[in-house]
């Protein structure tokens, strides 16, 4: 098998297949919170770090204005690439999730995969806090998704995922290779295994997390003006079934109100 030293944000082709799979939970999620909580049917959405856009371009589709940013050019172009091919305009631009200002704000913010966790400092959550803060309307939502570090119990160190569209195969497999809890990091490496009829390739790279424990997390938010934690959910994403916040949680969606 030939593999490779890369990025594996520079193949949002292969991210795409992965992470875009499931996307209907995160789908139906966001639709419904934006009922519950908004009271109302959201208008427009606007997602930090959106990567491939893989629920951009649904919600477009059905009927939002969707935009979107990230640092990486490819993933960005992939998203747009794909939200002209259903009729949307191409609004996802490169950008940096902690410094950026929209023209008008949004009825909902969303990041729901971890991405915010890759914002290595206090000083750059908070400051990426606070533009989502001034891009979501008054009244708004954020709507946050990341793996906390229990303080009871074991933290998970390891995921895989599978997915296949035609011909093409993508296994991903991470796993955590360092965390550091007093310097509030995770290392984890990251292998995708890709198989086409006529190719076998291995991408590997490393990807470093900030750690937040649910107390570290509440303390972050406070740091915010404006800003306030609504609801909590988990991955189930059952707006069913909201949850509360203790040493245990590890999966958690918080529903930041924008005041």
């Amino acid at each position: 098998m030939e593999e490779l030293q890369a990025d594996i944000y520079d193949y949002p082709k292969y991210y795409d297949l992965v992470y875009g799979s499931d996307w209907k939970a995160e789908y139906d999620f966001l639709i419904g919170c934006s009922e519950r909580f908004l009271g109302r049917p959201a208008v427009s959405m606007f997602e930090p770090a959106c990567g491939t856009g893989r629920l951009l371009h649904r919600l477009g589709q059905a009927g939002l204005r969707v935009a979107g940013n990230d640092l990486n050019a490819k993933a960005v172009a992939y998203c747009n690439q794909r939200l002209a091919r259903n009729g949307l305009p191409e609004t996802t631009v490169v950008g940096d999730m902690a410094d950026f200002q929209l023209a008008e704000p949004v009825d909902v913010g969303f990041n729901m995969i971890n991405s915010f966790r890759h914002l290595n400092t206090e000083s750059l959550a908070v400051e990426h806090l606070r533009c989502m803060s001034r891009a979501v309307a008054a009244g708004g939502i954020y709507v946050l998704g990341i793996h906390l570090v229990p303080v009871i119990g074991d933290a998970c160190d390891r995921e895989s995922w599978s997915a296949s569209r035609g011909h093409l195969t993508v296994n991903s497999n991470l796993w955590l290779v360092d965390r550091n809890l007093k310097e509030r990091y995770e290392e984890y490496a990251m292998r995708y295994d890709i198989f086409t009829p006529t190719r076998q390739l291995c991408i590997c790279d490393q990807l470093r997390f900030r750690t937040y424990t649910a107390k570290q997390f509440l303390q972050l938010i406070q740091k915010v003006d404006g800003m306030a934690i609504e609801a909590v959910f988990d991955f189930q994403y059952d707006l069913s079934q909201p949850i509360q916040l203790d040493d245990a949680t590890e999966d958690a969606v918080f529903i930041l109100r924008v005041a």
